[in-house]
């Protein structure tokens, strides 16, 4: 007897003018998906978060800077799967449709960065994904010489601003969330010469450094650097009051409860929130997300399942956490970049910006990839903290021309505030986050 298959529906709440592609259409970028050729997947530019179907077959694929969200529902006629940005769009969806009674957020899936997922709607028992990797760089293939891995990664980092700006209005504001730090320093130095290259008027440039209670080390260093590389022009500083700082709304925005992740969020809201209200119309920001990952500059004593040795020798470790076939891999949330991507994607959107990092670009962190970290480090922590400042100011160097200041690292919740201050506001909390991140779904949506 030839039993009838369960009908395949997708719904997919992605709307379609959130695709940032740079070089294909979305029908395009959906084909090449459904064709399974990873060469051809990876070559897909820009910030996307893509759903192709075939069938029963659905594949999933998203750029590194941005969350791609599933849920398995159960109809009577059949599974639908349903796709989102956000968990929160997930429960609502499954609320309109009488199926809340199906929902718990650790029930959501992340597509995992710089992997094609491909599920099939067949019902019970539902199969597991699939998760085929389109983007995998060798690794440490780079000689030991500074100067050349330095302009290497810079090429690539103005290399991809180009391409981006080209994709974009020769009128429009741009803006950078402004530290003077190592990679929105760069950042800012690539943006201004890439303005003066193609001719185009660096007054559309503007550097917003974050002040809290008119304190805080960045503020300071941000003036510094701007003096130095004779930019003052550029330079805006946004004063927050402390009592706006509010981490549980980040949460709620980011869906996360991660302390690093919601802190860096709360003062990111803060400043954005800010520049919206004197710019009601203001659209572009370029950040420097990722920079950290790429060049491995995280303290690794701050984090006890971390030795130096699992940071220079595992792949793309700070971007992808553990991997997808790993015990430590989040289904929930992924891992590394590929889960705190939303500290900047999410504040974005909530104010209505759309952000861009070159730093989370296939093409930089292929060169990042490719560095000897192991033998130019040689196991010293301190070597390889001290590699991020001289490998990006010997590529600014050499690319640029222009000599750039290099600071010691600090994260942004506790550079936009007086050490008082960060410690009184970021008290690293995961408990608390996590315990008011449950209650948020607590009643279902």
């Amino acid at each position: 007897m030839n039993h009838r298959l369960p009908i395949s529906r997708v719904i997919n709440l992605i709307s379609e003018d959130s695709q940032r592609l740079w070089t294909v259409d979305e029908s395009e970028a959906r084909r090449r998906l459904l064709a399974s050729d990873m060469g051809a997947v990876l070559e897909i530019d820009g910030s996307f978060a893509l759903v192709a179907q075939d069938g029963e077959r659905v594949v999933l694929a998203r750029s590194l800077d941005r969350p791609l969200r599933y849920f398995l529902a159960k109809a009577t006629d059949g599974p639908v799967l349903i796709v989102a940005e956000r968990i929160d769009e997930i429960a609502a969806e499954l609320a309109r449709h009488g199926w809340l009674g199906q929902f718990h957020p650790s029930y959501t899936r992340m597509a995992p960065a710089h992997h094609v997922t491909t599920l099939r709607l067949i019902g019970c028992p539902d199969p597991n994904p699939v998760h085929r990797r389109f983007f995998d760089p060798p690794r440490a293939t780079q000689s030991k010489d500074l100067d050349l891995i330095g302009r290497q990664y810079i090429e690539a980092v103005y290399g991809e601003l180009r391409r981006w700006l080209a994709a974009h209005d020769a009128t429009a504001a741009i803006g950078v969330p402004f530290s003077g730090g190592i990679d929105s320093g760069a950042i800012l130095l690539c943006l201004y010469q890439l303005l003066l290259n193609e001719g185009q008027s660096p007054a559309r440039l503007k550097a917003f450094t974050l002040s809290v209670d008119g304190e805080g080390e960045d503020a300071k260093q941000a003036r510094d650097f701007l003096s130095r590389t004779h930019l003052e022009m550029l330079g805006e500083i946004v004063e927050v009051s402390s009592s706006v700082l509010d981490p549980l709304r980040a949460v709620g925005v980011i869906e996360d409860y991660k302390p690093l992740d919601v802190e860096c969020a709360a003062v990111n809201l803060a400043l954005l929130a800010r520049i919206r209200e004197r710019y009601p119309d203001w659209r572009l920001l370029v950040d420097g997300d990722g920079g950290d990952e790429n060049l491995k500059d995280y303290p690794i004593e701050e984090n006890s399942e971390l030795t130096i040795r699992s940071v220079v020798n595992n792949r793309m470790l700070y971007q992808e956490g553990w991997g997808v076939e790993s015990i430590k891999h989040s289904l929930t949330y992924s891992g590394g970049y590929s889960r705190g991507c939303v500290r900047s994607y999410a504040c974005a959107r909530e104010y209505g910006f759309e952000g861009f990092s070159p730093y989370t670009r296939p093409s930089v962190i292929a060169v990042a990839e490719a560095i000897p970290f192991a033998d130019l480090t040689e196991g010293s922590h301190e070597r390889l903290y001290a590699l991020k400042g001289e490998i990006v100011s010997r590529g600014i160097r050499s690319v640029l021309g222009l000599e750039m200041p290099v600071f010691p690292k600090r994260r942004f919740q506790h550079g936009s505030a007086s050490a008082k201050q960060s410690a009184r506001l970021f008290p690293g909390n995961e408990a608390g986050y996590r315990g008011h991140f449950e209650t948020l779904h607590a009643a279902g949506v």
